[in-house]
């Protein structure tokens, strides 16, 4: 359930001040992504805008000066359906790195393969950002209290960890697909927040879903342009909210002292569809121990990438 909280609403007059801190933001060319970088850099933060397209990512960061006025904002090139773009990304990284917002993401698209060969929900979404985080784990370390935001979704209650076609090449239906790969970022955040526990980290690990939001991410699944497109964009405005609400739970669990590890935060209306950010609640699958530990397995094998520092699952409960 969702947390009740009599507590006044949570709004982006309550981020604390960040100035010192650096944060990374992937898929910051638009929509959730754009609007949290522009809130955490509008606070302090020196940010880089994670982004695979140079040119959208450039609008986007002349979007974010022109909001903010900042002079240290910066566009980083990253491509999460790419390992080789990823491992590029993290090792032209220098110094501490206080925050990541493993924000990218595509939803219901056509089949697919990333440049790996992955299913290319589960390669961008899930697998990208896994290992990103890891290749960043030790600039994190170096941050007093570095911190990973992984977005989900509600999408993740009907997913499936598929791991007999994990990449859909039996079967592929682009929503369970979809589903299968949100419910894989949380139990990456399950399964790194109890290694990370273990080891007795520094670095911290949460959870957060924007609800229902009205973002171009949608512009893959409602169809070519005419009036179903028409009607279709209007029930869409209806029940969502713009990506300024929609990036607030994500900004809550980037900034705020009293988040802890593997928390969960999404909009606090109906169905965590929309609202100001609380504690929410998830699946009982995206709790699974055993699931999480397996897909933890097959994604250090799928992209190379390990966390050697790190207990081993049977280590880490």
């Amino acid at each position: 359930m969702t947390n009740t909280t009599t507590s006044p609403a949570w709004s982006l007059a309550d981020i604390p001040s960040l100035d010192g801190r650096t944060a990374v933001v992937t898929g910051a060319n638009s929509g959730i992504g754009l609007r949290t970088a522009i809130e955490l850099d509008r606070r302090g933060a020196v940010v880089t805008l994670a982004c695979r397209d140079p040119r959208r990512g450039e609008r986007a960061l002349a979007q974010l000066v022109e909001e903010t006025g900042s002079s240290t904002a910066r566009l980083g090139q990253l491509d999460l359906a790419d390992l080789s773009s990823v491992r590029a990304f993290a090792s032209a990284w220098d110094g501490p790195l206080d925050l990541l917002v493993a924000n990218a993401g595509i939803m219901a698209v056509p089949q697919g393969r990333t440049a790996d060969g992955f299913e290319r929900q589960l390669g961008t979404n899930h697998l990208g950002h896994f290992a990103l985080t890891g290749l960043l784990l030790p600039a994190l370390r170096q941050a007093e209290a570095g911190r990973v935001v992984v977005v989900s979704s509600n999408a993740h209650w009907f997913g499936r960890i598929d791991f007999d076609d994990l990449h859909g090449v039996s079967s592929y239906r682009r929503w369970a697909r979809y589903g299968q790969s949100k419910l894989a970022n949380l139990l990456f955040v399950h399964e790194l927040d109890q290694r990370l526990q273990a080891a007795a980290d520094t670095v911290t690990v949460v959870a957060a879903h924007p609800g229902v939001a009205n973002t171009n991410l949608s512009s893959g699944f409602i169809g070519p342009a005419g009036p179903m497109r028409t009607v279709v964009r209007a029930l869409q405005s209806r029940i969502s909210q713009p990506a300024a609400a929609a990036a607030l739970p994500s900004l809550r669990a980037a900034t705020m002292p009293d988040v802890r590890g593997g928390q969960y935060y999404g909009p606090g209306g109906l169905g965590q569809g929309r609202g100001a950010p609380v504690l929410v609640s998830r699946s009982r699958a995206a709790y699974d121990d055993a699931v999480a530990a397996r897909l933890w397995q097959v994604s250090e094998d799928l992209t190379g990438v390990t966390y050697p520092d790190l207990p081993a699952p049977g280590e880490a409960r």
